[in-house]
């Protein structure tokens, strides 16, 4: 008990600050993720054949390679073009890419779900179509896709992980570090493990009650 109490005292604060940067790449990522997923979408639904390409290769190519390989590209690719972002910047940017492609995919499932009557319903009433999707459409969309994008959000979160291969300090490599120099992995990756735990939970509890609050609305 008094070796759990001393590391508290020396890595607690340590920990919690990691948390905290995981916390903030996860909320940039989200954010990030919705908007290449929404773009990705439009792409893929434009009348314009060069928009519908660009779209259907960021899904194809992200979906179909490692989360890593693309921390990579970004991290090490960018500085070969003259653009040199911070790990934290990269981390966050290929991140947002990577849950995009998935995020695209989700509202594209959620799209499909919504029966074409309801179009067509709205259209008859004289509506537009940017105010049957705002008005109609998107709320039905968001109450189908919200567990699959809590989902991808919560793997958003653990893929911050991998960060720590460019030198982010989160809390992977924050528990690398301790273990480097007290030689006990063991009860350190416990430690990260149920952090981020913690953190997963908080996100799954938010989910559900944006779930229940949008049935109390519906």
């Amino acid at each position: 008990m008094s070796q759990l109490y001393s590391d508290i005292v020396l890595y607690g604060a340590g920990f919690m600050e990691a948390a905290w940067v995981v916390l903030l790449i996860t909320v940039a990522t989200i954010v990030l993720s919705w908007v290449f997923g929404l773009l990705a979408v439009l792409g893929k639904r434009s009348d314009f054949v060069v928009f519908r390409g660009i779209a259907s290769f960021y899904v194809w190519f992200i979906r179909g390679t490692p989360a890593l390989i693309q921390v990579f590209i970004i991290y090490f690719g960018l500085p070969q073009l003259g653009i040199n972002p911070s790990p934290f910047m990269a981390g966050v940017i290929a991140l947002g890419l990577n849950s995009g492609a998935y995020v695209a995919e989700i509202i594209r499932s959620g799209l499909l779900a919504i029966p074409k009557g309801q179009f067509e319903s709205s259209q008859a009433l004289g509506m537009s179509h940017p105010e049957t999707m705002v008005r109609i459409v998107l709320p039905q969309v968001f109450r189908i896709i919200l567990p699959p994008l809590t989902n991808e959000a919560i793997a958003a979160l653990k893929n911050t992980s991998l960060l720590s291969t460019i030198t982010v300090v989160d809390l992977t490599l924050y528990a690398q570090t301790i273990i480097s120099t007290t030689f006990r992995p063991f009860q350190f990756f416990i430690a990260t493990a149920v952090i981020y735990l913690v953190l997963t939970t908080m996100l799954t509890q938010l989910s559900s009650w944006m779930e229940r609050r949008q049935i109390r609305l519906s």
